[in-house]
């Protein structure tokens, strides 16, 4: 593993300065390590008391937040008699008598009393504290917080590690999202730290690690293709390497074809992290924000949008920054997977009957299926498809998947705004002479819907752009009419031969 702390150098700062901020990340990115081994570092130091606990055993209690209380003390006292401290930094047993409500605040208050070190509080998942256990705990640890000017003792510093931003609980510990509160100790947007993936030159160093205890490389290529795969997602990352390492128990040089392995063997498994993600993709506020993402179109915007947007980049779903698209390839083909999965039972092709005798994948033939399965089914599963807006493009790919992905591969670009979907096939197949080849196959997906103008200029000019960047001579561009004008469902499916602005050759299919 790298270095949990090195990844996070602010928080030691913000910690010997006294602060109460906030640590979120997607799950399962190292959070809970790098705060364990911070708390570890700073206990050496010999000054500071620091303790990590979990608030998820509070997750049962709910809205009641003197159970919640209850839950979060026990836990507290439970982690520090398992830090192996010594008796005087223990915290006060019994707890003091306190109301409920205010509970935790005199615990803590008593215990930083008498400690003889500063007292700092890791409070891990505190997502799981729900509606008044929530705005009851944070409420209390803002007002110890505002107290300790006034000489009463309470933790140095806390901080607060979950999925979400710090205006989240600011909100559930009464002040406001807005950043011009300095009265609460939630108020510090700029010190909320997100801790973040990897780089491309940690997953080398991590790898390299391994060769260091193992002798087994990873070649330059394979790293590469991690990074590219993963866009640094650590549990991606890890969970790549342990697939190619220990279930496929590959011996030697792990190259790009093993990363590609692992990584298809990973998206079947839907291992938890990835079903994780997959609960939430019809969650309203993640469909809102996805389903643009997988059409194509630009969001509708509204005051509530951006905060949709920040809950499902805080989720680790989609990327930081613009454009709004999909985290990394991993995700964005487990999206898709997952939302055509019903889809994939419709499709009674046989896969091994796509393969010519030479070896190749037949496209045109697909191509030509796909009309009529469209014909037969298009129109009732658009309408059975939650994300309604991209159901051609998911009814498509789930079509696609059950054909290709037996024995070859399906690359998948989409983002919002971009009005297109761009799809690569890789067939893997040997030639006469027994040298092992990948026909590549491009497909641009348009869809026409009411009220816009024919898609297919902008298609083939984009054709042409995809192409150009794979060094492809041909491709199709698939051009789906959903406007109330639209040819009726028996005879869509029409085929065109026609030139792209740069001259060549390719097919349109509009369906």
């Amino acid at each position: 593993m790298l270095p949990p702390t090195q990844r996070l150098p602010q928080a030691r700062v913000l910690i010997e300065m006294d602060r109460y901020f906030v640590l979120h990340a997607p799950r399962q990115t190292g959070k809970t390590t790098t705060l364990d081994t911070l708390a570890s570092e700073l206990n050496a130091q010999g000054d500071i008391a620091a303790l990590m606990l979990s608030c998820e055993s509070a997750k049962a209690a709910g809205d009641d937040y003197a159970a919640a209380e209850s839950l979060l003390l026990d836990s507290l006292r439970e982690a520090a008699e398992e830090s192996g401290w010594p008796e005087k930094l223990l915290p006060p047993n019994p707890w003091p008598q306190s109301s409920p409500g205010s509970r935790l605040r005199a615990a803590l208050r008593e215990w930083c009393r008498r400690s003889p070190r500063r007292v700092v509080l890791f409070l891990d998942e505190i997502d799981a504290l729900q509606g008044n256990s929530m705005v009851s705990i944070l409420s209390q640890l803002r007002d110890g917080h505002n107290a300790r000017p006034k000489g009463r003792p309470f933790p140095s510093s806390v901080v607060l590690c979950g999925l979400r931003d710090v205006r989240d609980y600011k909100v559930a510990s009464g002040g406001v999202s807005d950043r011009s509160n300095p009265a609460s100790p939630f108020n510090i947007v700029a010190e909320s730290l997100r801790l973040g993936d990897f780089t491309a030159d940690d997953i080398a160093e991590l790898y390299g690690k391994h060769t260091q205890a193992t002798g087994q490389e990873f070649t330059k290529d394979a790293v590469d293709r991690v990074h590219e795969l993963t866009q640094g997602q650590p549990w991606l990352v890890n969970a790549l390497a342990h697939e190619i390492t220990f279930q496929m128990k590959v011996t030697g040089a792990v190259t790009c074809e093993r990363v590609e392995e692992a990584k298809e063997r990973l998206i079947r498994a839907r291992a938890t992290h990835l079903d994780s993600l997959v609960a939430r993709l019809h969650e309203p506020r993640v469909k809102r924000v996805l389903e643009p993402v997988v059409a194509a179109t630009l969001p509708q915007a509204d005051p509530t949008f951006s905060g949709d947007l920040s809950y499902v980049r805080d989720l680790g779903l989609i990327k930081l920054k613009p454009p709004l698209e999909v985290a990394n390839p991993i995700y964005r083909e487990v999206i898709l997977r997952v939302l055509g999965d019903p889809f994939e039972q419709y499709v009674m092709a046989e896969p091994r009957s796509f393969v010519l005798p030479d070896g190749r994948f037949d496209l045109p033939r697909l191509l030509q299926e796909f009309v009529i399965f469209w014909r037969e089914h298009g129109e009732v599963l658009i309408q059975q498809e939650g994300y309604h807006e991209a159901a051609c493009h998911i009814i498509l790919m789930a079509f696609l998947h059950r054909l290709v992905n037996g024995g070859g591969h399906l690359d998948r670009e989409y983002a919002a705004g971009t009005k297109r979907l761009d799809v690569l096939i890789r067939w893997p197949y040997t030639s006469p002479d027994g040298e092992r080849l990948i026909q590549r196959e491009v497909m641009e997906l348009k869809v026409w819907r009411p009220g816009e103008t024919d898609p297919t200029h902008d298609g083939l000019a984009q054709l042409d752009r995809y192409l150009d960047r794979l060094t492809l001579t041909t491709g199709s561009l698939v051009i789906f009419n959903r406007r109330p004008e639209a040819p009726p469902w028996h005879e869509r499916g029409v085929f065109e031969h026609t030139t792209t602005p740069a001259g060549r050759q390719v097919t349109i299919l509009r369906v």
